[in-house]
């Protein structure tokens, strides 16, 4: 399939259940499939739902085998700027789960940020995403591209916003289409660091030996992501998440200095132009900064990962936008441990509907607390699907 021509490889996202029409590669931004699966989007904005919606990070990815198949022959960057692939590889788990996905999220990588600002980056089998000229010093920032004359983020990340028209019309409304970004303080360590690091011990230092050289290159980073969002909406993207992934990595006091306010100024950016549309943060391992993300940020789902019980996490958020004086909903998003899904069927059943009832009826979007892994079952994600399908409608009863 990989080896096939473009329109044979776009034509194969549309054979198999659910049914979706064949049509050709589409980038009109103005006439959109109705929506026929609003479910998502009922939840993130705050309404009480008959169930939770369900979708996974990764969703799209090496564990099935037909994305798999893809890459023989498809570079990993390759597939993310070419539309068809694109396509293809995000509509292969609507496909593959027919009616149990709540959400299709377009593939893609939080890397092209970097990329679109002047480094390179290579996805080096085995070791993952790698920058062979990472940022070393703060004189290096004089390789970035973001401040030259004539950059667009627009025009360097066109690519994304094809992929994102063509799958929203290939979907033909069967669930609604997410965009995504790295936020700002996980790009810069990776560009900073050369790839992922067991320490982030230089781009730590940065933090502490050159803060004014970290602030201007988290902006630097804030504002491109700001604006790939805007884009990635007016290209069809119907919501958003913003990907903290090294959260964790820094204590509360460093997060509310390097992560925190550059997240709160892309989700400003954002709403300004787009206030409806709904937008999530994911601050991995970030869980003292849960009340800091409901009520100084304009985020609208906070993602939890599985280290900290939901219902905990719901009675903190609730309480902080109380006693802030801010009468909106929260929601949250989460957050079953990934490895579960190693697990025999009936671990997963038991562990699920625990979750589901972690967060009770409120507004809740199921999904796992991080990413789907290369070596995961595809049947166990469907039963992870089942039980949410199940469970959390017993809830709203």
């Amino acid at each position: 399939m990989p080896s096939e021509a473009p329109a044979t490889v776009a034509q194969s996202a549309l054979d198999t259940k659910p049914v979706f029409n064949p049509t050709p590669l589409n980038f009109d931004t103005h006439n959109f499939p109705a929506l026929r699966n609003d479910l998502y989007l009922r939840t993130a904005r705050g309404e009480q739902t008959e169930r939770a919606p369900v979708w996974c990070m990764r969703q799209a990815g090496r564990y099935l085998p037909e994305f798999r198949a893809i890459r023989v022959e498809n570079e990993f960057f390759r597939v993310c700027r070419t539309p068809e692939l694109a396509t293809e590889v995000t509509v292969q788990p609507i496909r593959r789960y027919a009616e149990l996905l709540d959400a299709a999220i377009i593939f893609s990588d939080i890397l092209v940020i970097p990329q679109a600002m002047g480094l390179e980056v290579e996805m080096v089998p085995g070791k993952g995403p790698q920058l062979p000229q990472p940022l070393r010093t703060p004189a290096d920032m004089a390789r970035l591209t973001d401040q030259l004359p004539g950059f667009s983020v627009d025009t360097e990340l066109d690519y994304v916003y094809k992929a994102l028209t063509n799958t929203r019309h290939v979907l033909q409304g069967h669930v609604p289409l997410l965009g995504f970004v790295g936020a700002p303080w996980t790009l810069m360590a990776y560009m900073v660091e050369g790839g992922g690091s067991k320490t982030f011990a230089q781009a730590k230092a940065w933090l502490f030996a050159h803060p004014a050289a970290a602030h201007e290159l988290l902006g630097r980073i804030a504002d491109v992501a700001a604006t790939f969002l805007i884009g990635q909406v007016r290209a069809g993207a119907q919501a958003v998440q913003v990907f903290e992934s090294w959260a964790g990595e820094l204590g509360p006091r460093d997060f509310a200095e390097f992560s925190l306010p550059y997240l709160a100024r892309i989700a400003a950016r954002v709403k300004a132009v787009w206030p409806d549309v709904p937008m999530t943060v994911f601050a991995k391992g970030a869980h003292y900064a849960l009340e800091q993300l409901a009520t100084e940020t304009a985020f609208d789902v906070i993602s939890i990962d599985w280290t900290i019980d939901p219902a905990v996490a719901r009675t903190r958020v609730d309480r902080a936008l109380e006693a802030a004086g801010q009468r909106r909903t929260v929601v949250l998003q989460g957050n079953l441990d990934p490895t579960l899904l190693f697990g025999g069927p009936d671990a997963i059943r038991q562990r699920t509907q625990e979750m589901c009832r972690g967060f009770g009826g409120s507004a809740h979007i199921a999904n796992l607390g991080h990413g789907m892994m290369p070596s995961h079952d595809p049947e166990h994600l469907r039963v992870f699907l089942e039980t949410v399908h199940v469970a959390s409608r017993a809830l709203r009863k």
